[in-house]
């Protein structure tokens, strides 16, 4: 299984962008995807999650109202819409995959990573 991450760039606060991440390798009717991200000095945290099976979404309550995770089955591709970016949302964001169909919070839990990619934001 392979994920692979993109639509990092540099915003202004206030401004949006647009992650997506590419599963390949096995079906993933049986999985859930999680977005992360880390901040320099700072550990890797949990920001959103879905379940292929159904859809249902999670959130961490600082990107609530802001940030929507979605995904297109077809294409295998899980999106992170972000808006009203702030500049402590600048970190490397990285998406990772799990057998099973429970969104976890927890790094540890989550099989495969894909790359990472950096959404700078400035204030």
């Amino acid at each position: 299984v392979q994920l692979q991450a993109s639509g990092g760039g540099m915003v202004q606060a206030g401004g949006s962008l647009t992650l997506s991440c590419v599963v390949s390798g096995r079906a993933t009717n049986d999985a859930a995807t999680g977005w992360f991200r880390q901040a320099p000095g700072k550990e890797r945290e949990f920001v959103a999650g879905i379940r292929w099976s159904g859809g249902n979404t999670y959130y961490t309550d600082s990107v609530k109202g802001r940030f929507t995770v979605s995904k297109v089955s077809a294409k295998n591709t899980v999106y992170l819409q972000m808006n009203s970016l702030k500049p402590e949302d600048t970190a490397v964001y990285y998406c990772a995959l799990r057998w099973g169909s429970t969104v976890h919070r927890a790094v540890q839990l989550y099989n495969y990573w894909g790359q990472g990619t950096l959404v700078t934001v400035s204030s």
